[in-house]
Formats: structure tokens, sequence, C-alpha cells
């Protein structure tokens, strides 16, 4: 059902998502590359694979995520893609990169909107946006189906989940998601986080100890 390509990118440590498969249409998921051999690093294998790039999606909009979305603006011609309620995030993005050592530079304008429901194509695969609030507003999960997946963001990592006292947070908004978003799905669905290991929906439900 495709190939997941995982990048780990900036200080922060972000998970980068490139998603294909045999038609070689590909998506990216949190472009997060700021040095710029993390740059060179998607560039060279997107290159190499021959892909075509053809959305980006942002799966929250903290400045650890939005990192690369001005060079995958220049280098492809693709705008990124979030939920509205993310919007607020770049109105500070800048004071916001420069507090952590980051310079922002150009915020690309959105190609659109996604929200709960979406489906977002490449070759013969299709995610499902699933809406997540609580970590942040307009957090979305991307969820697959028939290859049995879903890439969470900053909502639910191996063995915990993502932290509620920043702006926007909520920690019972998170719990609603994650238990009528989340582990409403098939236990052995692989889960594709922001950050750190993947995990699955079934080990979250068993080992952890973070969720009430």
């Amino acid at each position: 059902m495709g190939t997941i390509k995982n990048f780990i990118f900036n200080a922060f440590q972000v998970n980068t998502y490139l998603l294909y498969d045999e038609s070689l249409e590909c998506i990216i998921v949190d472009a997060a590359c700021y040095e710029e051999n993390e740059k060179k690093e998607l560039r060279d294998y997107i290159a190499k694979h021959k892909l075509q790039p053809v959305r980006n999606i942002n799966t929250h909009c903290h400045i650890d995520h939005i990192l690369g979305n001005q060079f995958i603006a220049e280098t492809y011609g693709i705008l990124p893609e979030y939920h509205e309620e993310s919007v607020p995030f770049f109105l500070t993005a800048t004071e916001i990169g420069r507090s952590f050592g980051y310079e922002v530079g150009i915020i690309p304008d959105p190609e659109g909107f996604i929200d709960s429901g979406a489906v977002i194509s490449y070759g013969k695969n299709k995610l499902n946006v699933l809406y997540t609030p609580g970590h942040a507003a307009g957090s979305v999960c991307l969820y697959n189906k028939e290859a049995g997946f879903v890439i969470t963001g900053d909502v639910l990592f191996k063995d915990t989940i993502g932290r509620t006292d920043l702006p926007s947070g909520n920690f019972d908004l998170l719990m609603k998601s994650i238990r009528e978003k989340l582990f409403t799905l098939p236990d052995d669905t692989v889960v594709y986080p922001g950050h750190g290991p993947e995990s699955s929906i079934g080990y979250e439900k068993v080992n952890n100890q973070f969720i009430r």
C-alpha cells in the first residue's frame, strides 16, 4: 500500500514523513527541515526515487513542525495545508522562532484548509483527516484505513501524550480526542507520531499511563 519514509529534523527531533506509492506521487507531512543539510537530505531522497510531491500537510502548526514550509513552497511550488484553527500560530511564528534560535523567513500562505472528514489522496492511497485538538488548536491526525496506520502529530506518542501547557492546549480535550478519534481505531493500527518511535493503538490502550 505504499511507503512511509521518516526523516528526523531540527533540534526538536520532529518526524517528517514522506508518503508515496508506485504512482510516485508523494505527500509531505510536517515539513520540519531547517538546516541546509536537512533540506538536502529531503530533496535528494525525492530526486533519487523520482517522486512528485503533490501536497504539504501540517498536523499542527507549532514552530518545530512548520520550519520547512518555505523550503517546500520554493522548491516544489506546493503551499502548506492545515486546519483553519491553526492560523493564529502564524501570527507569532517569527517571534517564537527567534526565541528558539530559528529564523522563520517567509511564511507561505496556505493552499487551503483541511478539516475532519476530508480525504487526502496520493496515488492509490487515501488519508482520512481526524480533527484531534487538545495539544494545539487545529491538530489533526491522518488515518489510512487500508494500510492500517495513523500519523498522530503531537497528539499521541509511544507511552506518552502531547503536552497541554502551551497556548490552546487543553488536557481534557486531548483525552477526548484520543479516546474518541484514536482509540476507536483497530488495535493493530500503527501509530506514527510527531516525535519518537512508532507504536500501535493496541499498545497505547494497554500501556500508556497518561491516558485517563
